[in-house]
């Protein structure tokens, strides 16, 4: 049962961080404006348009940088309560420090879950139309395309079955010179090509446009055209979609799916994937590393006040975002186990907090 320090205490840790939240959402907003205001009315996007990409930044903003907000928020509430000397009048009457912890426990755990639920269903949908508004409208001229050397998609859908497209349209769903090719004991039976692919969700079925379909014969090819043509594939719009940001758009279940199709593929970009998986989950359990590390920090009463406080929790949190990117990009870069790269800043950072808590215990 909570106690009135109990409630106290957990209604200025979640208070807190939702103000700080509040603060640092609407400066990431104005920042972004400031860089992108030229390129929003060279390509003349519609007002809507604009108002729902800056729902899904702030979503995006906020999930990006919640380690830092969380830590700076506990730092600064429990750095006033440390030289208002509450904290020393509450274990003066008895209140170990661990029990002193608890309501700062129970605030994690609710961050936690908030953050875990978001990852799964939430912040993959943001990141879609955060990554869609970028693509179609910043980088691509308003041409609604996503473009560019890194964006050409080559495929294995099977032993004998392979995939190319140049580019694709997140709008429109359609993808711009596209190939496919089938084998029949490591010889090209047919190859089908046209100069775009649209998908259709109401039938779910592709229309191809300037369509060419060459079938190898043994003495001569035969050739078959036509301007437009509808047909059932084996593969999935995923596969035609650009790797650039398609699984921070895949929620919980279909990010599982599309890595195990990924793996029977041989994806070189396998890595990539777990990280992003990974990372659903090691971020939440950050709120309790990062919090314990805050309480230990600024719950003792300094000659600098909260100023040396927050020095120190600015360095710490910008340290934890530090590793983690650095890990981040060498599992995707390199061999380094996903796993293992994502979970070494939880790791590390935890070790500092139960060696900071021994301190303060003291």
């Amino acid at each position: 049962m909570l106690t009135i320090i109990d409630k106290y205490i957990l209604k200025k840790y979640l208070a807190t961080f939702g103000v700080m939240l509040g603060l640092f959402a609407p400066i990431g907003i104005v920042i972004d404006i400031s860089e992108k205001i030229n390129k929003m009315i060279e390509n003349k996007i519609p007002i809507m348009e604009i108002l729902v990409y800056y729902y899904h930044f702030t979503i995006y903003f906020m999930n990006l940088l919640f380690p830092i907000f969380l830590f700076l928020s506990v730092i600064w509430f429990t750095s006033k309560l440390a030289n208002d000397t509450e904290i020393i009048a509450i274990l003066s009457s008895g209140i170990s420090f661990t029990r002193f912890l608890r309501p700062f426990m129970i605030g994690a755990t609710i961050v936690s879950l908030i953050v875990l639920l978001m990852g799964f269903f939430i912040v993959p949908k943001s990141n879609e139309g955060f990554n869609n508004f970028r693509y179609t409208y910043l980088r691509g001229d308003g041409k609604e395309t996503v473009r560019g050397k890194n964006t050409d998609v080559f495929r294995q859908l099977s032993n004998d079955e392979y995939i190319y497209v140049n580019s694709f349209d997140v709008a429109s769903k359609t993808a711009y010179n596209f190939t496919y090719e089938k084998f029949t004991k490591d010889k090209l039976a047919y190859k089908i090509s046209a100069s775009r692919i649209q998908w259709n969700p109401k039938t779910k079925n592709y229309t191809m446009y300037d369509y060419v379909k060459r079938t190898v014969g043994g003495l001569d090819d035969k050739i078959e055209k036509s301007d437009k043509k509808d047909a059932k594939f084996s593969f999935d719009l995923d596969d035609i979609t650009p790797v650039i940001y398609i699984a921070e758009t895949l929620s919980l279940g279909k990010l599982n799916q599309f890595i195990e199709k990924e793996k029977k593929r041989g994806s070189s970009n396998i890595n990539v994937y777990k990280v992003v998986l990974y990372k659903k989950y090691s971020i939440p359990v950050s709120a309790f590393i990062l919090t314990v590390i805050a309480v230990a920090v600024s719950s003792m009463k300094r000659r600098g006040g909260m100023g040396l406080s927050l020095a120190i929790g600015i360095a710490l949190a910008f340290s934890f975002v530090f590793f983690d990117k650095i890990f981040g990009t060498l599992a995707e870069k390199s061999s380094f186990p996903p796993l293992l790269a994502v979970w070494i800043p939880n790791l590390v950072f935890g070790i500092l907090a139960v060696f900071l808590l021994r301190n303060a215990k003291r």
